[in-house]
């Protein structure tokens, strides 16, 4: 079973020009206070523990992505099939709990990432790995389609030796689909810190805001560039 790392819970507005995945709308809370729905969303499913404590899930298993901008990696994933819970968050990084604002100016070393929450009696972690790499651009470095920085990089977090050569197996096919190196990195997970509530199903919140900064990003023109008729879709918004 893997084993999540899962911290305790705990601004600009989103310049459409800038085309950036970017941080609360004018009315949003400022502190980086435990969310009811990031609580709720990982209450239902995962025990609580302490800061950098291993917590194992009882039935669902769970896996943690990197994939540019956590609002788009979020609708990758929810929706489908056996999919339990996705949360926005960072990962990857060595300063314990931080905000969106910290994460973003760079210096804590995470990645805007999602914790993944599945019963893999329904859908596998190959399947969730199918569904990264098709929402991700595997040959950019320096971030992910318009967001640049490192906070923006798309990574594997496996977490535990099953989940890592799975994971590695799957680049291997990438890189031989497609006859070229593949950037996107597989790292050993660090203790995932859920991101402040208004991150949380943002699409849901202000959708207008959310499909604005996805065709604006060029996110599923560069995606059906590479991947063609396999492009992510939102499988979330698509069957709610």
């Amino acid at each position: 079973m893997p084993r999540a790392l899962l911290s305790p819970l705990f601004a600009a507005a989103l310049l459409l020009t800038a085309m950036r995945c970017a941080g609360p709308a004018a009315d949003a809370p400022a502190e980086n206070a435990p969310g009811d729905d990031v609580s709720a969303a990982v209450s239902t499913v995962l025990p609580s523990g302490p800061v950098g404590a291993s917590v194992v899930p009882a039935d669902p298993d769970t896996a943690l992505f990197a994939a540019g901008c956590f609002w788009c990696a979020e609708t990758a994933f929810e929706g489908r099939d056996g999919v339990l819970a996705v949360v926005s968050g960072f990962a990857g990084g060595t300063v314990p709990a931080p905000t969106y604002d910290e994460v973003t100016r760079g210096g804590t070393g995470h990645y805007e990432s999602v914790l993944v929450v599945y019963d893999p009696d329904v859908i596998s972690y190959e399947r969730l790995l199918d569904i990264f790499w098709r929402n991700v651009d595997p040959f950019q470095a320096d971030g992910q389609f318009c967001d640049v920085g490192p906070s923006y990089r798309a990574a594997i977090f496996p977490l535990d030796a099953a989940q890592r050569r799975l994971a590695e197996a799957s680049k291997a096919a990438v890189q031989a689909r497609f006859g070229e190196a593949a950037v996107t990195e597989i790292l050993p997970a660090t203790p995932f810190y859920p991101a402040e509530d208004y991150h949380q199903d943002f699409w849901r919140k202000d959708p207008d805001r959310y499909y604005s900064y996805r065709a604006g990003c060029g996110r599923d023109a560069r995606l059906e560039a590479i991947w063609g008729d396999e492009a992510g879709a939102d499988p979330a918004i698509a069957t709610h």
